[in-house]
């Protein structure tokens, strides 16, 4: 049997958003740095919430490259081989902090993930999850 919600719904032309007054004089003056300290972990991460996907044709190196300079956040796809996974981080030893190194579910991903930990273990981030 199939469930009727009665409730009211509602759409963006019946939602107002009302900005709030603000003392900046301009958008530049706007930080958007923020810090997280992460339950299980213990670790802590400071920047700009916001992350480049895992997908193999945004999450590259070349992504990450460019988005640390602004301390944003690349979930690196799982594509790449060890060999790159060094080499980048040889060559770009300050965007380590910002990076996540990906997973599938399979057992070969697992044990590639595990070999670009122990061998960068400044890459300590990881994200999971078949694309």
């Amino acid at each position: 049997m199939p469930h009727i919600d009665n409730d009211v719904k509602l759409d963006f032309k019946d939602v107002l958003l009302r900005p709030k007054r603000s003392t900046l004089k301009s958008r530049s003056e706007v930080d958007l740095t923020r810090s997280f300290s992460f339950r299980n972990s213990k670790q802590t991460y400071s920047g700009v919430p916001i992350i480049a996907a895992n997908m193999d044709t945004v999450g590259t190196f070349e992504m990450a490259k460019v988005l640390c300079k602004f301390s944003l956040f690349t979930a690196v796809h799982k594509h790449y081989s060890l060999v790159q996974w060094q080499e980048f981080a040889g060559q770009n030893p300050d965007c380590l902090e910002h990076l996540a190194a990906s997973s599938g579910t399979g057992s070969s991903d697992f044990e590639q993930l595990e070999q670009i930990l122990e061998a960068i273990p400044q890459a300590g981030n990881v994200v999971t999850g078949e694309m």
